[in-house]
């Protein structure tokens, strides 16, 4: 990495700060949700009651000896951390901690009946099969009227606004859902993106997913799209090994979208048996790497995986969780180059964001000031703001 100074590491220890109100305020409505829409039994929710009161007032305790990630999560800084505030260690760690002990309460790895059974699936199906999808599903019929750049640019802000589509920041985030997107983005680099898609023999597009359900539909359309017009001839997808930050994609999820697709009428439907198509012969793989699932930036990643990202000709990493951990969950400058705190990565690499959180890089010295003239500080975290960035 450049001789970038490293913004301090954000943390959750100051009441009235954004990190502090998810662990105090969206991590026991998480709770609280998943013991409503699942009905587990007695031993399941004395655990969910415990972790209520350990997440918010007790420290962070280690695995069980027998858990099957149990040096994994020593090696990711559990024993370090062990014994400290979930307000006092690093928040991308402590965020990551929540969602693998809420799965530890609910039985979620260990042999027995609820071994596998994501606690978020209702949610995620509930999202999936509500009418606002299927609005925008015939929507799709549209873009076929219109000449090939113009729809692939369309559904690749379908992508990038799909990211509002996140279960985790609506709970915590009143009107979320009804407040104005801002059409004009903090920092767009879209037709440095389109210029690495350009169709070579050998093109290879590398999507890590965020969210299942109405984020993950227009992440696999714009998919479907590169590889049916030639500009991709491969593209990987990534998705997360377990159930992860409320509505992070699973290969589970994937297959739900791809038959929900299939399922619909007009260009969606059309999408949905392409898709499965290149599933079947192999034009679109799936990954789920444990390192998806570590609170830990992408600069710690295996040498797998660096490998994997290595032989795309692109990378795009969607999402906010992604965002903060392929520039570092620091307060940095907002000005500090995105192409300084993504040097690490191996090959070019885009990201695809909506802000929900304080971490941001790459914006004009203007733009900065412009947007904490007008909001203050919560054009940050508010949802409503989104970006392209891309580092070659």
């Amino acid at each position: 990495m450049p001789d970038t100074p490293a913004g301090p590491v954000i943390v959750a220890d100051e009441p009235g700060t954004f990190p502090y109100g998810v662990l105090a305020e969206r991590h026991p409505a998480i709770l609280r949700q998943v013991a409503a829409d699942t009905p587990y039994g007695p031993e399941q929710r004395r655990a969910l009651d415990a972790l209520l009161v350990n997440c918010t007032e007790g420290p962070v305790t280690p695995l069980p000896a027998g858990a099957h990630d149990r040096d994994r999560w020593a090696a990711w800084g559990m024993d370090d951390h062990a014994g400290r505030s979930w307000h006092d260690v690093p928040w991308l760690w402590s965020e990551s901690w929540f969602y693998r002990q809420l799965l530890q309460a609910v039985g979620y790895f260990e042999p027995g009946p609820w071994q596998g059974v994501d606690p978020f699936r209702p949610a995620k199906l509930a999202e999936l099969d509500a009418p606002a999808t299927d609005e925008e599903l015939a929507a799709l019929d549209a873009l076929d009227d219109l000449p090939e750049d113009e729809r692939a640019r369309a559904l690749l802000h379908g992508s990038l606004w799909g990211n509002r589509a996140d279960l985790g920041f609506r709970m915590s985030a009143e009107g979320a859902e009804e407040t104005a997107a801002v059409p004009a983005l903090v920092a767009d680099d879209g037709e440095r993106l389109w210029s690495l898609l350009d169709g070579s023999p050998d093109g290879t597009l590398c999507l890590v997913a965020d969210n299942a359900g109405r984020e993950l539909v227009p992440d696999l359309l714009l998919i479907a799209h590169l590889l049916a017009q030639g500009r991709v001839t491969r593209a990987v997808l990534h998705v997360k090994p377990h159930p992860y930050y409320v509505s992070d994609a699973t290969t589970a999820d994937v297959l739900d979208a791809v038959r929900r697709l299939t399922a619909a009428k007009g260009a969606a439907g059309a999408y949905g048996h392409a898709l499965r198509a290149a599933l079947t012969d192999g034009r679109l793989e799936l990954r789920a790497h444990p390192f998806s699932c570590a609170p830990l930036p992408y600069a710690d990643m295996p040498d797998d995986l660096r490998a994997d990202f290595a032989e795309a000709t692109l990378t795009v990493l969607k999402g906010d969780l992604n965002y903060r951990r392929l520039v570092g969950d620091r307060y940095w400058p907002p000005t500090t180059p995105f192409a300084d705190v993504t040097a690490y990565f191996p090959g070019a690499v885009a990201a695809l964001r909506t802000l929900k959180s304080d971490v941001i890089t790459g914006l004009a010295p203007e733009t900065e000031a412009a947007l904490d003239a007008e909001e203050s500080g919560r054009w940050r975290t508010s949802g409503t703001h989104a970006l392209i960035q891309v580092r070659t």
